[in-house]
């Protein structure tokens, strides 16, 4: 399956055996989108605080959400994924959508 990877990035990488096929932060186990979610999320903090809170450099966090920006389908259907496997196992409430 193709994926829109911009790139190359410094701080993120794709983690093989992973069910995600968006990109991590190197040598950590925390999702590109996560960083994003923390800077433009219903509770936003700024790129400075999230850096300082997840023990990451600056430049780390705002390439997680330029990624994240980049490469919409990628995070959707990571997002689509999960819940299929989430609804498949029971743990989402209502039937499947199959």
């Amino acid at each position: 399956m193709a994926t829109e990877v911009q790139g190359p990035y410094q701080y993120l990488e794709a983690r093989p055996g992973s069910n995600y096929r968006q990109l991590f932060l190197k040598g950590r186990r925390i999702r590109a989108v996560v960083m994003y979610n923390a800077v433009r999320g219903s509770d936003p903090r700024t790129p400075e605080e999230v850096a300082r809170d997840f023990g990451v450099p600056l430049e780390a966090v705002i390439e997680a959400v330029d990624y994240v920006e980049r490469n919409p389908t990628v995070i959707q259907g990571d997002w689509e994924r999960e819940e299929s496997s989430l609804r498949a196992r029971g743990l989402l409430d209502g039937p499947s959508q199959s």
